[in-house]
């Protein structure tokens, strides 16, 4: 077995696209799923959230990233688009937040983008996933903070009170980090 600096080496090969290591050389990676979530404001301050059909609660639009070397701003566009119809131009990573693995739920990383302020025009012509979203509502900030589901709430919320990129696990913040 490789030692840790061959397995520092090996995954700067694997970064970079040098080296002939394979999938069996790389198995000691750890496969931490990812995701992306858009923060969309109206001119007013309320944001969009999302009722979706495969579970219980409201969210914000966004989901998994594609195994396929999507990157989070490109999962976070295409959640959006598919989601609701909407076109995401610019954005700014709002937030980062890990969820260790448990029983049942892979954790995984989450990284939640503010995509600014939408016009009242765009808004009126949201067009939802049907299969996936039921209904959707733009909400004054502390009425969908109400809404919002226990992790997704912190998240929003840590993302909505900081002017800069906030750092949290299990949706809270780390002291250490700044």
């Amino acid at each position: 077995m490789a030692d840790s600096g061959d397995r520092s080496e090996a995954a700067t090969d694997a970064d970079t696209g040098a080296g002939t290591d394979t999938a069996a050389d790389l198995a000691w990676l750890p496969a931490i799923p990812a995701s992306a979530g858009a923060l969309i404001f109206d001119r007013k301050g309320c944001l969009l959230i999302l009722k979706p059909t495969y579970k219980s609660g409201w969210t914000i639009p966004g989901g998994v990233m594609e195994a396929d070397g999507e990157t989070p701003w490109d999962a976070c566009r295409r959640e959006v688009r598919e989601e609701c119809g909407l076109e995401v131009q610019a954005g700014r990573l709002a937030c980062v937040d890990f969820r260790k693995p448990r029983p049942g739920r892979p954790g995984g990383m989450r990284f939640l983008f503010d995509c600014g302020v939408f016009t009242d025009a765009a808004l009126e012509g949201v067009v939802l996933q049907a299969d996936e979203i039921s209904e959707y509502k733009i909400a004054k900030l502390h009425t969908a903070l109400e809404l919002l589901r226990g992790p997704i709430r912190r998240r929003v919320r840590a993302a909505c009170d900081s002017p800069v990129t906030v750092y949290l696990e299990e949706g809270r913040p780390v002291s250490q980090v700044h």
